[in-house]
């Protein structure tokens, strides 16, 4: 079934070529993914996650996150009364790792990787979390955010710094103490680099922002915004994956968390504030989900196509206890979704109605 190329055309959700399996183009990344909503109808016989639900204490003598506690790796934490940002105890990349390369016939290939890791615990309490926590000491993490940035930036060796948060077990989190990382690496990674190039290509192709384009469409349809304020937009995008899978965009153009004035970091920490209080509020639970930041590399290049947006994934699919793998298909194929991204918008709108 051939469909005009425009955009209006494609947003028919009447139209059977959306109730039916489709593939779907992510342009940041320049892939595919696989839409198929008629599998809804299944019934569920697949694993079923026990509910992340934690009751905790405002202070936890056993963590070593907690002000005053003795960590992992023997330090002391001092006793911090809003954010705490150290050097990782264990961390993945360190900054004096031996400079060495292998390449054998351009199928065996390695590279030596510097960098450095950091913690940002959010709060010294240990029960709270974003979506419970208010917006001014929301807003003091997004100044540590900006703030790890632009220092780490600033080192010679250092070409991009990722910020991201895993929250709860189910995606990693080994402490449930609120936190998030800061890995400040050498080179670029991959994921970044794949929308570094799309956003690149599109810029000089067609003289203007990728994400900037995309925002427009999608604040002209309102058929994928989940919650707004005036400098920032949270959608489910258009190629989502995984099934309540969110994006936070700037409408302004700008490129990196230190070029935030001081209106739009006190509403980031309001859209953040109010998308994760829409995440616990979908199945009633602490909702896990994998975040992070892809903004503006620093390898000392001008980087005009690059808009700051953060990614949301969470694996939750049909309640608390449901969880989205990617298996099968997707790790031999491409990217599989049942639940349509227009769906998965209409029910987060719908909880931040209430």
């Amino acid at each position: 079934m051939w469909l005009p190329n425009t955009y209006y055309a494609l947003i028919d959700m009447h139209n059977a070529f959306f109730r039916s399996s489709h593939r779907r183009y992510n342009p940041l990344t320049q892939e595919w993914v696989l839409v198929s909503p008629q599998r809804l109808k299944r019934p569920w016989q697949g694993q079923i996650e026990t509910a992340p639900r934690e009751i905790l204490a405002p202070y936890d003598p056993n963590c070593y996150l907690c002000p005053g506690n003795a960590r992992a790796g023997g330090a002391r934490n001092p006793d911090y009364r809003d954010t705490f940002v150290f050097d990782n105890d264990f961390a993945a990349l360190v900054a004096d790792a031996p400079r060495a390369e292998l390449n054998t016939r351009d199928l065996l290939r390695a590279t030596s990787a510097r960098g450095i890791c950091r913690v940002i615990c959010f709060s010294p309490r240990h029960d709270l979390t974003l979506p419970v926590m208010e917006i001014a000491d929301i807003r003091r993490v997004v100044e540590a955010w900006c703030a790890q940035t632009h220092e780490l930036g600033k080192r010679d060796f250092i070409e991009y710094v990722q910020i991201f948060e895993n929250k709860s077990a189910m995606m990693g989190a080994s402490n449930p103490h609120p936190h998030c990382q800061v890995w400040a690496t050498d080179h670029i990674p991959s994921e970044p680099a794949k929308e570094l190039r799309a956003q690149a290509t599109y810029l000089n192709a067609q003289q203007t922002c990728l994400l900037c384009d995309y925002l427009d469409l999608e604040i002209r349809a309102a058929e994928r915004i989940v919650a707004y304020n005036d400098h920032f937009v949270a959608l489910v995008p258009f190629w989502a994956v995984w099934p309540f899978e969110t994006m936070v965009l700037a409408r302004r153009h700008i490129g990196a968390l230190p070029d935030l004035n001081d209106a739009e970091r006190i509403a980031l920490a309001e859209i953040i504030k109010r998308l994760t209080r829409i995440f616990d509020q979908l199945f009633h639970a602490t909702f896990p989900y994998s975040m992070g930041f892809h903004q503006t590399p620093n390898d000392g290049m001008r980087h005009a196509e690059i808009h700051l947006h953060a990614h949301y994934y969470p694996p939750l699919l049909r309640s608390a206890t449901i969880r989205k793998f990617l298996v099968g298909y997707e790790m031999l194929a491409e990217p599989q979704r049942d639940i349509t991204p227009e769906l998965a918008a209409k029910r987060l709108r719908e909880i931040y109605k209430k």
